[in-house]
């Protein structure tokens, strides 16, 4: 068995960098430029800190050392001043400036770059008026509701040359880029097959009573780009499973195995999709919780499977993210499986790692190559600063995010036309001869929540 060591890996690409064909190129330190002087820091306007992820994201940049947070703007006033003290403290009792509406913070030219974590309805419009002002983005996946205003953001963010690194971090990985050169370098074989799993248990979405809006919530401006609707704390608790606001477990997990299948299988837009799901057990949500979908790519089947009654299927715990431990496959519920001529490739997101399994020998496994993981958070917050610094673009360039994106955008139209098979134009991305699925790949928008035809 070869084992692949992730600090031999990272002496023998480069002590600096680790590259691969493509332009993906991530530092190897990801705390390089910690100490920064404060006249140096990337000065960052957090939208969105309400989650657990735009809370998570200023301070895993802060304690860098080398970025500021100089605007706090989100919708819920309540969260302004436990977060601009949490961290005042962690950047020399600089106080951020609070917002409820992001948009007052876009005339300060001395902001380098948004941090955007809201719910994926307002990722794209977000993204947009940032580019417009002249602002880098750091955006989290989903990078888009629907999409033509995925599309939309691609646009802006070329038309006014800016970085936009999406949050799908597996591309940031030093596993996962020693992965794909394993795949590149052909030791897997040819792969016809790669099989995608989202696999969890979510609890059932109940609907309370329509009431108004907390005194703190500007709820007019959290439901933004999304039709008009009086407040229901199950809406703000519970969006990613209704669609006028998220595409389910498969745009708010599933993206993240989706987005690292298509980057190591090398492959851009489908010609088919099909995909059924249903909603098994009793919930008020709108999505399914099972899904099965199917991508035809030239020479290459691509499925992805889920489930959200499964509290069996595990996600990588801290111990398997930052240790040299792989999961246990069979239920490893975040996992891809690569099937080559020469064996299969089964890897973990997050810092899971990855083995390579040939035939067994006296009935029992044996493993031809692996290599261990850490969590990619780290390195990809690094790569977007660097990029932000260099003007290079990122290892999760916003046009890589949108194409996979895609995949999802077209699974979730067919299964919500029944299983419809689409056949997609690569050249367009539009679904072909069905005026129906192409209805549901934009939506229609309010004023003044508006994407515009011409960014």
């Amino acid at each position: 068995m070869s084992q692949i060591n992730r600090r031999s890996f990272l002496a023998r690409s480069g002590k600096t960098t680790v590259g691969l064909a493509g332009g993906i190129i991530i530092l190897a330190d990801a705390a390089s430029a910690r100490a920064t002087p404060a006249n140096d820091r990337l000065v960052l306007a957090m939208i969105g800190v309400g989650g657990g992820r735009g809370h998570s994201l200023a301070t895993g940049f802060l304690e860098r050392g080398d970025c500021e947070v100089a605007y706090i703007c989100d919708v819920n006033r309540q969260l302004h001043e436990p977060r601009a003290k949490e961290y005042a403290a962690l950047q020399g009792d600089k106080q951020p400036q609070c917002l409820t509406d992001f948009r007052e913070m876009l005339t300060d030219e001395s902001v380098d770059a948004a941090v955007i974590a809201t719910p994926p309805h307002w990722h794209a419009l977000a993204t947009i008026l940032c580019c417009r002002a002249g602002k880098d983005v750091y955006c989290e996946k989903p990078q888009s509701h629907n999409a033509w205003e995925g599309r939309q953001a691609v646009q802006a963010a070329r038309k006014y040359d800016r970085i936009v690194q999406i949050g799908t971090q597996n591309r940031s990985a030093p596993y996962n880029l020693a992965a794909k050169q394993y795949l590149v370098e052909g030791k897997l074989g040819k792969v016809h097959l790669c099989r995608v799993f989202e696999q969890t248990y979510e609890p059932a979405f109940e609907w309370g009573p329509d009431s108004e809006p907390p005194a703190t919530l500007d709820w007019e401006m959290w439901n933004g780009p999304a039709p008009a609707r009086k407040y229901n704390k199950a809406i703000h608790v519970q969006w990613r499973k209704l669609w006028d606001y998220a595409g389910g477990q498969m745009a708010y997990q599933g993206i993240h195995q989706l987005d690292l299948a298509r980057w190591l299988c090398g492959v851009d837009y489908p010609t088919t999709v099909y995909c059924t799901g249903k909603r098994f057990a009793p919930s008020a949500a709108e999505t399914p919780d099972t899904q099965l979908a199917v991508f035809e790519f030239p020479d290459l089947y691509m499925t992805y499977e889920q489930t959200e009654f499964t509290p069996y299927m595990l996600r990588s715990d801290p111990e398997i993210r930052n240790g040299d431990i792989f999961p246990y496959w069979p239920q490893s519920g975040t996992r891809i499986e690569l099937y080559g001529e020469k064996g299969m490739m089964c890897m973990g997101r997050m810092g899971g790692g990855w083995q390579v399994f040939v035939r067994t020998e006296g009935r029992q496994p044996v493993v031809k190559d692996q290599m261990h993981g850490r969590y990619p958070d780290p390195h990809h917050k690094e790569n977007f600063v660097q990029s932000v610094r260099n003007r290079t673009r990122p290892s999760a360039d916003i046009e890589e995010g949108h194409r996979s994106l895609l995949l999802v955008h077209y699974a979730n139209i067919s299964c919500r036309l029944g299983g419809r098979r689409l056949q997609i134009d690569p050249a367009t991305e539009q679904i072909l001869n069905d005026a129906e699925a192409s209805r549901l790949l934009r939506r229609e928008y309010r004023q003044p929540w508006v994407v515009e035809e011409v960014v």
